[in-house]
């Protein structure tokens, strides 16, 4: 897949590192290609690729979001049609919200309605997303929303980086709840002291 990564931080980074190594075209996109997080990732992955946010843009097929959630109120008018495209929100409104809107998911769906939209990748550690395997056996991933195919290719992408599945969490309506579990593994993770390296696993009888 021909993937854009809008955000220059360390979910970002892991993200994009995961997807090169298993064969997907892979560019980031920056407001500044000179900022200390851009040349971060440059170091990180000397030979991708840091372009101007609608240049990054132009010829994905997959836009995944991972800056804060308020930078989509002025990021999504930006970015031009985006119809056909799916967008991975990999957000989570924890310290601040969008606007008028409860997540950056809902922010996406209202400003760009032609897009496929899904919520992934927001409900673990930027640790696990970059190593989702523990003792031979790859943890879990969730995605939430109403496009199929939007949540088809989450699916993939996440099975691409090496978690086990990508539970279908429900559709729009699940959104908020999905945001509600990443604040439950941040909650155990650093507010209970159990560190980062913990990770969610469905099992089954």
């Amino acid at each position: 897949m021909k993937i854009t990564i809008l955000g220059t931080g360390n979910v970002g980074s892991a993200l994009g590192k995961g997807w090169i190594v298993a064969g997907h075209s892979v560019l980031f996109g920056a407001r500044n290609s000179a900022s200390p997080k851009a040349q971060k990732i440059q170091d990180l992955l000397p030979d991708v690729r840091i372009q101007s946010v609608e240049d990054a843009v132009k010829g994905a097929e997959v836009l995944v979001i991972t800056t804060p959630p308020e930078v989509v109120l002025d990021l999504i008018p930006s970015l031009g049609d985006l119809s056909g495209k799916i967008i991975i929100d990999a957000t989570n409104s924890v310290r601040t919200r969008p606007g008028p809107y409860p997540t950056a998911f809902h922010a996406i769906k209202a400003l760009a309605p032609s897009a496929e939209v899904v919520k992934c990748f927001n409900t673990t550690g930027f640790e696990n997303l970059a190593d989702p395997v523990y003792q031979g056996t790859g943890i879990d991933m969730f995605a939430a929303g109403n496009s199929l195919v939007a949540k088809q290719a989450a699916s993939k992408l996440a099975r691409d980086l090496g978690f086990e599945t990508c539970y279908d969490f429900g559709g729009d309506d699940k959104v908020e709840l999905l945001e509600k579990l990443a604040l439950s593994w941040i909650n155990l993770a650093l507010m209970q002291g159990l560190g980062r390296n913990i990770a969610f696993k469905l099992v089954k009888r």
